[in-house]
């Protein structure tokens, strides 16, 4: 069985994927996921569900929504339930490779490895295989409490990571003129990210394209400057100098 988070909730099986339609049940089962192998007191699965205000018999409802997800994870092949009660409250007993993210993870730490060790190849084939897990927004609609929701944040921001160690990979391995659209937008959809307008400048002007990646740097710079009032980060205004001198280090091939 494995469990997928990086999209809409859906666990799989041998026989085809499930869904669960009741959003109590759904945020319940993801604040499992997120917490597996610890425990989630039943006061942090009202406050997930119900927010500051939940009803009366709040966590009678905890008892019934855990019994019901129980059943929904029921396997012939299993003998017990995932699901297991520890005071206070209850959690999920799972191995790493059952849930989507913790695949994700995997990857993205076999890629940084492979950065380091100057292996492109196989680090841009692991930050392609991690960010292949995604199947849209993290949770699709399901919106939470404060563990889901700071789980979500956080998972965007690793994506954005992902995305960033995976062009710089293939920068790497010289594939500047293939990456030059996909950058451009990546900076029209995230245009306060600026690794990626750095990454924008390196690509254009290994493909001898120096004027327009200067054009790329104005406009980060004034998008940052009417934006938050900021001026570009040391990297970028390196880069910048880098271009406007012909620093032979931009066009030093290090693909392995």
């Amino acid at each position: 069985m494995k469990y997928e988070i990086l999209g809409p909730l859906r666990v799989t099986d041998e026989n085809g994927s499930y869904f669960i339609n009741a959003r109590k049940m759904q945020v319940l089962l993801t604040l499992l996921l997120i917490r597996a192998k610890q425990v989630v007191s039943i006061d942090e699965a009202i406050t997930e569900i119900w927010g500051t205000n939940p009803p009366r018999r709040a966590t009678a409802g905890i008892h019934v929504y855990i019994s019901q997800l129980r059943k929904f994870l029921t396997r012939p092949d299993r003998a017990e339930s995932p699901i297991l009660t520890q005071p206070p409250g209850y959690f999920l007993n799972l191995g790493d490779d059952e849930i989507d993210v913790h695949q994700f993870q995997a990857l993205m730490h076999q890629g940084r490895e492979s950065m380091k060790a100057s292996q492109y190849t196989d680090a841009s084939a692991s930050f392609e295989s991690a960010l292949a897990l995604w199947r849209g927004p993290v949770l699709g609609e399901l919106h939470g409490g404060p563990a889901l929701e700071g789980f979500t944040a956080w998972t965007h921001e690793t994506r954005l990571e992902c995305t960033e160690l995976l062009v710089e990979a293939q920068l790497s391995l010289g594939r500047h003129l293939e990456l030059v659209g996909r950058l451009y937008s990546l900076t029209a959809e995230h245009p306060l990210r600026e690794a990626f307008y750095r990454q924008l400048m390196l690509a254009l002007s290994r493909s001898e394209r120096q004027a327009d990646a200067l054009r790329v740097y104005q406009h980060a710079r004034n998008i940052l400057n009417e934006e938050l009032g900021l001026e570009p980060c040391r990297a970028l205004r390196e880069m910048q100098r880098a271009i406007l001198v012909n620093d032979e280090r931009l066009e030093i091939a290090t693909a392995a």
